[in-house]
């Protein structure tokens, strides 16, 4: 029959697929807006699966079928403004809205301690997004620890799935205020009045300034 040997010894394999299913139905319950990929990088984080695997148990639970939901953030619960009793418990962070003065827009990512209302970073671009809040809070984990809680307001840059997940492997929780109730995340509003009062004329010109 021209069948080789190893082939025809060769045990049969029962693939188990269980462990996979398992771990992104649960993904999914958290995230269900979640696409294939992000799911996969956050399940990399935790296992050692290839794609193939994961992509096919992911189409056999037909989650690559396009699902109806609503864009509607999670309900917010009111907290009150807790004051922490020691660095490093509880940060704020914030991105502004600013404009040079030839119009062009800027935001600058601002992150406080609220114990000691010490401004820890300063992040200047033209646009925040998730992977740059990970390098900004990976840097700080790096020169003195990261809290255990970060309050921030519904940006799409906090909401980044990318974001969320690395949070949640680090172990900070985001504690996301009610929108459009400012007042819940008052440490931060309260330096970014007085932060932005100049003209620039370029980014090069905000960050000289703002590192000096």
């Amino acid at each position: 029959m021209g069948l080789s040997r190893t082939a025809y010894y060769r045990l049969p394999q029962i693939r188990s697929d269980e462990d996979v299913i398992y771990a992104l139905n649960e993904l999914i319950a958290k995230h269900p807006r979640w696409g294939f990929w992000k799911c996969f990088r956050a399940l990399r984080r935790a296992y050692s699966w290839n794609h193939k695997k994961v992509y096919r148990v992911y189409c056999e639970l037909r989650l690559n079928q396009k699902r109806r939901a609503k864009k509607r953030l999670p309900k917010r619960v009111k907290q009150p403004l807790h004051t922490p009793d020691q660095p490093n418990q509880t940060w704020s962070a914030d991105v502004m809205s600013d404009s040079l003065y030839a119009g062009k827009r800027f935001r600058p990512f601002n992150v406080i301690d609220d114990f000691s209302q010490e401004l820890l970073h300063i992040e200047i671009n033209t646009s925040i997004t998730g992977k740059r809040l990970i390098r900004v809070f990976e840097r700080l984990r790096y020169e003195r620890g990261l809290p255990k809680i970060l309050r921030t307001d519904n940006g799409p840059e906090f909401l980044s799935g990318e974001f969320v997940a690395w949070a949640e492997s680090v172990g900070m929780f985001i504690q996301y205020i009610q929108p459009g109730k400012t007042n819940q995340n008052a440490y931060i509003e309260r330096f970014n009045k007085t932060y932005g009062t100049e003209l620039f004329r370029n980014l090069a010109e905000v960050r000289e300034i703002t590192y000096w």
